[in-house]
């Protein structure tokens, strides 16, 4: 009992423990100073300039609160572009329809729904541009809607807010030194190499660790994809660095898939060659640090080119080869990459990562936020409910919003909790703190709490979306101006708009055009099963660009899959079969378009093709084959082209052949 006491935190080490859990970290303080300073400074140039909305440079600066310097530079450049366009938009649509508000508020629905859905098909702060230009014209035409006269006007003092708040943010974030994203994204791509160096080292010496493993080290991956795109912005050589780092997660992504085909390959041989033993050692020496991939890839080069040469290995010793000169490029780009995000240069390639999005998803989102508008517009105006106009604006810009959030249901939830809050906050701070005084000082004062403790809440994951919206509506209700304006009336009017709003929101992500989780795997698997179709009839695309794809949708799948373990495994090892099979068509339909302006290679690679659009797994191992004796004589660079087109028509083959009963389902039947 004595030595279980001696183990027990004393008191004042269990209150240092909780004070260490409740009080925010030093960079937290420094990011609530550095945004609380930004949002005073650009009230004060609101001021000093006279803008009628003054408060919307402050809220312009509360939406680019993030805690790195290139993400709030990155989501500036497409705020600025989005309200531009908003901005625009805004003016044409009360040109044309000022004198019919019904036409004017169908043409703003239409407006709205487009750009949620084109937002659904870009990435983090693109899509947030495009929601943008969406939401701004109501800010502009709809709350000005029955003064048309004042569009213009409002339009300008609108994109003069925004670039205030814009510069403002910039400038504290540079004079204060917020942190650089490129230093974060720099060592999380170092843990994220040597966690799939781990992952593989695993794979080749005990074996598959399974889809859900493989889904977990994807989802880890692709966590980097948002920051390394906010790099760009932050230094001169930011491109490359930025280029640097989307090369190395997508290096990563085929280092996954190399490492476990590679050992599904070697699992399939009774007895492996010389030549795929010294592959497999080859890959296992460069799960280690201090290996060199551009001496392991010369050499994989040399063993697939002579066993084509010498057409005396099984298929599935090609394949083996094949993906261990898969993994060893993959290894030396990602090494490149880190390289050239760390030191700056240039980096061996450029490539894209695209990310998988659903069309009926899209569509969906789209009407959810044109209903909710229109049946809003009806109710208050049936109602006859006064400021009718700010409750419109406040339904479109956070339905907007949460179309483009990966949970609609998680960030209604924020809204909910949120907007009160605000509400409660800005009534506390305009009627307690201030109580009719018109010091700009004590503005600033009464404001530093609610900002800090916002701040605070919006960097903490599970309460992001409350820290947002209190951040974000509390100066929208707080509304500062010069004389600042003190009419309870109108206060508790606007907060319980916002309010209801709110649970306008709340609703209808559950109401309108829900999207269940069964729903959101059935359009990922219709997607997974029309890029298999297009694949095997050879248009499917730049190999490096479907491997991105394919790693976000199985992604998503996984997110969405539900049920025992057991059943979510077996949906998860048949859309990774999906994936395998839809790559491996589409770079062996690639490789076969190169290899039939070869002359002697011309008639086989015919057939391949229509082998592998048949989905007959035997037709398709008889062509690749015919094609692995007919190219042993062919040029060393063809060669290697040729083993390519073996290796992945292997690959499609074992998978007709695992999954055809799936496969056949899917309506892909052998012919």
């Amino acid at each position: 009992m004595s030595t279980l006491a001696d183990r027990r935190p004393s008191l004042p080490d269990r209150v240092l423990a909780a004070l260490e859990r409740v009080v925010p970290k030093p960079g937290a303080w420094a990011f609530a100073v550095r945004i609380w300073l930004a949002m005073i400074l650009a009230l004060y140039a609101a001021f000093w300039l006279q803008l009628s909305s003054a408060s919307s440079a402050a809220v312009c600066v509360a939406i680019l609160a993030q805690p790195k310097r290139g993400q709030a530079l990155s989501k500036a450049l497409y705020r600025f572009l989005g309200t531009l366009v908003g901005a625009a938009v805004a003016i044409v649509l009360m040109a044309l329809f000022a004198q019919d508000r019904v036409v004017l508020l169908v043409a703003f629905a239409t407006w709205l729904g487009l750009c949620v859905f084109t937002a659904h098909f870009l990435q983090d702060t693109r899509a947030y541009g495009a929601m943008l230009s969406g939401y701004t014209v109501a800010i502009i035409a709809i709350a000005h809607i029955d003064t048309p006269q004042s569009t213009f006007d409002a339009a300008v003092d609108r994109v003069a807010a925004i670039t205030l708040g814009i510069v403002a943010i910039t400038f504290i974030n540079d004079a204060l030194g917020s942190p650089s994203i490129w230093r974060t994204v720099r060592d999380t791509l170092g843990d994220a190499i040597a966690e799939t160096r781990t992952f593989a080292r695993e794979t080749l010496t005990r074996g598959d660790p399974g889809s859900e493993r493989t889904a977990a080290l994807i989802r880890r991956i692709a966590a980097l994809r948002g920051d390394a795109g906010a790099i760009a912005g932050e230094l001169d050589d930011g491109p490359d660095r930025a280029a640097g780092a989307r090369s190395a997660i997508a290096a990563l992504y085929v280092m996954a898939a190399a490492a476990r085909h590679l050992r599904a390959a070697v699992a399939r041989l009774s007895a492996p060659t010389a030549a795929v033993a010294e592959a497999r050692a080859l890959c296992l020496a460069l799960t280690e640090p201090e290996a060199d991939p551009a001496a392991a890839v010369a050499r994989l080069s040399d063993l697939v080119e002579d066993a084509v040469r010498a057409n005396d290995q099984p298929l599935d010793a090609i394949l083996a080869l094949q993906r261990a000169l898969d993994f060893a490029r993959a290894a030396h780009f990602a090494a490149d990459g880190h390289r050239v995000l760390a030191h700056g240069g240039r980096p061996l390639r450029d490539v894209p990562l695209p990310t998988h999005r659903d069309v009926p998803e899209a569509l969906r989102g789209a009407m959810r936020v044109v209903i909710a508008f229109g049946l809003t517009a009806l109710l208050l105006v049936a109602a006859g409910w006064p400021a009718t106009s700010f409750a419109l604006v406040q339904v479109a810009a956070t339905c907007s919003l949460s179309s483009t959030t990966p949970d609609p249901r998680v960030f209604a939830k924020g809204v909910l909790i949120g907007m009160p809050l605000a509400a409660l906050c800005a009534g506390i701070v305009l009627f307690g703190a201030l109580a009719g005084v018109q010091g700009f000082p004590l503005l600033a004062i009464a404001m530093a709490p609610v900002v800090f403790a916002a701040c605070f809440l919006s960097l903490n994951p599970p309460t992001f979306g409350i820290g947002f919206i209190l951040l974000v509506f509390f100066p929208v209700l707080l509304s500062p101006a010069n004389p600042q304006s003190y009419d309870p009336q109108g206060f508790l009017t606007n907060a319980f708009l916002v309010v209801f709003a709110a649970l306008i929101l709340f609703f209808t992500v559950r109401v309108i055009l829900p999207v269940s989780n069964c729903r959101h795997r059935a359009f990922a698997l219709d997607s997974a099963r029309r890029a298999l179709v297009e694949a095997l009839a050879g248009r499917g695309g730049d190999a490096t660009t479907r491997t991105s794809l394919n790693s976000d949708r199985l992604l998503q799948f996984a997110r969405w899959s539900s049920g025992s373990a057991a059943v979510r495994r077996a949906s998860l090892d048949r859309a990774f079969d999906l994936a395998r099979m839809e790559s491996a068509a589409a770079r062996a339909h690639a490789q076969l378009r190169g290899l039939a302006r070869d002359d002697a290679l011309a008639a086989v690679a015919g057939q391949a093709r229509a082998a592998l659009a048949s989905v007959d797994a035997g037709r398709i191992r008889e062509a690749a084959a015919a094609l692995l004796a007919t190219g042993a004589p062919a040029a060393p660079a063809t060669r290697l082209h040729l083993a390519r087109a073996v290796s992945d028509l292997t690959t499609a083959a074992h998978v007709a052949e695992g999954q055809g009963r799936f496969l056949r389902r899917l309506g892909i039947r052998a012919s």
